[in-house]
């Protein structure tokens, strides 16, 4: 079992920046699928930024050049720079790890962008 502690996640303004953060509970295989999705409300769950295969990196078009994922693996921990918000980027952010054929997800944590 592996449980995903986010943070990090709060209110913005529009043009503005959050770092979040992805703690897993225990070790985790560096080269597993682990990332980072979100869903709005009344939306489906969306990808945004995602580690496959330990080193390749996919990113939503909506994020692209904006967000940055990055991984400390002696800590177990992913991130997610989100930088340029906009109101569109509202949604509560979901972790996410993929051992086998099992998806661990995290809680969830609100970022609202509005002024």
């Amino acid at each position: 079992q592996v449980q995903l502690v986010e943070s990090g996640g709060g209110l913005v303004q529009p043009g503005g920046s959050l770092r979040l953060s992805c703690a897993a509970s225990r070790s985790v295989f560096s080269s597993n699928t682990m990332g980072w999705y979100r869903q709005a409300p009344g939306k489906q769950r969306e990808l945004v930024a995602i580690f496959t295969r330990g080193i390749y990196t996919n990113y939503a078009d909506s994020v692209k050049g904006r967000f940055t994922i990055s991984r400390d693996n002696a800590k177990n921990t992913v991130y997610l720079q989100m930088s340029s918000l906009k109101p569109e980027d509202t949604a509560v952010y979901y972790c996410k790890y993929v051992a086998g054929n099992t998806d661990y997800w995290g809680q969830g944590t609100q970022v609202t962008v509005s002024s």
